[in-house]
C-alpha cells in the first residue's frame, strides 16, 4: 500500500503552519524508528529512503510511506495525490465548532457536508472537494482513502513561525493520531 502524509499551511503564518509542522514531527518519528536496532511503529523490515519509508507488514505485504509539506490547494493538492492508495491531510481549520488547538478527524464526505459552497483559497483554484471530483471523472488513480486530521487555530494571518500556545500544545496530539492511522490497515 502507497500512503502519503501530507502536511498542509504557511509555516510563517502562526496557526496555519501546523499541518506543515506535525507533517515534520511525523517525519522525525518514522526517521527515529528507521534506525538501526528501532522497531517500526506497528511494523518491520523498513528501509528508509529521502521522505520515503518502505514498510513490510506482519504478512509480507509492502507498504510505502511518504511524507511531504505543501503550502497548496485545489488542482495541485489533488495532482499530488495521484497514484497513492490512502492520503492523510493534516490541515488549518477555521470554524466556529473547532476551538483553537482542538483535533477533528474528517472524510471527504465530511469536508462536503460542512461547507458544500465553501470557496477555495483562492479564486484561480477549486476546493479539495471539487478537485478530487474532477480528478475522478477524469480517470486519476487517486486513493480509495483520504483521512483528514483538522485543527481548530486562533491566528492564521499574523507572520510567525511560532504557532499560538493551544495550537503548538496540539501538536503531539495530532502526530500521535497519525501514527496511530499509519498502523491501521485500511
Amino acid at each position: 500500500m502507497r500512503t502519503l502524509v501530507l502536511g498542509l499551511g504557511n509555516p510563517i503564518l502562526t496557526d496555519d503552519g501546523v499541518g506543515v509542522r506535525v507533517a515534520e514531527s511525523v517525519q522525525a518519528r518514522l526517521q527515529q524508528a528507521a534506525a538501526p536496532g528501532a522497531e517500526a511503529p506497528g511494523a518491520i523490515g523498513m528501509a528508509y529512503h529521502l521522505q520515503r519509508l518502505d514498510y513490510a507488514d506482519d504478512a509480507g505485504d509492502s507498504m510505502v510511506i511518504d511524507v511531504q509539506e505543501m503550502s497548496v490547494g485545489g488542482l495541485t493538492l489533488m495532482e499530488t495525490m495521484i497514484g497513492y492508495e490512502r492520503v492523510i491531510l493534516i490541515d488549518a481549520m477555521e470554524h466556529p465548532d473547532l476551538p483553537p488547538g482542538a483535533m477533528c478527524r474528517l472524510s471527504l464526505d465530511d469536508l462536503r457536508a460542512i461547507s458544500p459552497t465553501q470557496h477555495s483559497a483562492s479564486p484561480h483554484d477549486a476546493t479539495l472537494v471539487t478537485a478530487f471530483d474532477l480528478g475522478r471523472r477524469m480517470g486519476y488513480a487517486l486513493p480509495n482513502e483520504m483521512i483528514i486530521y483538522a485543527i481548530g487555530v486562533a491566528n492564521v494571518l499574523d507572520f510567525s513561525d511560532q504557532p499560538t500556545p493551544a495550537v503548538a500544545a496540539a501538536i503531539p496530539q495530532v502526530v500521535a493520531a497519525v501514527l496511530e492511522e499509519l498502523r491501521r490497515e485500511s
